[in-house]
């Protein structure tokens, strides 16, 4: 994947919203009712949590995506990686200058001072789970951010026929030294193989690289995606990819 790596990490990100129409993932609402055809527990009431706040709600409501910071580290060609969900006091500074790089900007569109950045990854961290913000761990080094999400609770699930459990990824690559390496494909490959693992309920992982970038669509299918459709989003033309449990012994 000779220049796939250099644009995964800009390709496979949701621009903002804003000014595109496009609602954010965390404005759904989740009933009981949408819960429980989840297979989800049903939100705990206030009053059951005995005056715990709204952070200890958050945290009775079954996991979403089946507590990724529990998820151990996986041996994988380029070395041991590990998924560290973010801390905005220890990881804003280094992502928000990793969307600052050109390359990035080009597809995340998260440039500018720390405040955007911090925005996004608030949104997240604020919400009730269906998207985990991690870092990339790679031999004890910080060098990439994922987004772990409920594709089948995003907006996105208006745009293809979502399956209950299905899994997106969003995956930026923050240092030039690991782009064009074929380390995009190697650790798009591990990470849709640890969701598999951890989250026995979803059958399949999904993504949505812009179609311009099609060095992120080859590392895409490189690594055991398949190319499903295009799809028309409210802030792109993407390349439905993805990744299915039964075919995961064959690519």
């Amino acid at each position: 994947m000779a220049s796939a790596d250099a644009h995964t990490d800009a390709g496979t990100g949701p621009a903002p919203p804003a000014d595109t129409g496009a609602e954010d993932t965390l404005d759904l609402e989740l009933s009981e009712e949408l819960l429980a055809l989840f297979g989800e527990e049903p939100r705990t009431g206030a009053g059951d949590q005995a005056g715990r706040g709204p952070m200890a709600s958050r945290a009775a409501t079954s996991d979403l995506l089946d507590h990724p910071a529990d998820w151990r580290p996986v041996t994988t060609p380029a070395g041991v990686l590990q998924l560290v969900p973010v801390r905005l006091e220890r990881d804003l500074s280094v992502l928000s200058r990793w969307m600052n790089d050109p390359a990035v900007a080009a597809f995340w569109e998260l440039s500018g001072p720390e405040a955007v950045t911090a925005a996004h990854l608030r949104a997240q961290l604020d919400g009730d789970g269906r998207s985990v913000p991690c870092l990339g761990v790679l031999g004890g080094v910080p060098m990439s951010y994922w987004e772990i999400y409920r594709a089948d609770l995003d907006p996105l699930a208006r745009h293809y026929p979502a399956r209950p459990h299905d899994t997106g990824i969003h995956l930026l690559i923050g240092g030039v030294n690991n782009r064009g390496r074929g380390v995009g494909t190697t650790l798009l490959r591990a990470v849709a193989d640890l969701v598999l693992d951890n989250r026995p309920r979803c059958a399949r992982v999904v993504a949505e690289p812009d179609l311009r970038n099609t060095p992120s669509v080859s590392a895409f299918l490189s690594a055991g995606f398949r190319f499903s459709a295009e799809l028309e989003l409210p802030d792109k033309r993407a390349a439905l990819m993805v990744r299915d449990r039964i075919h995961r012994a064959q690519l």
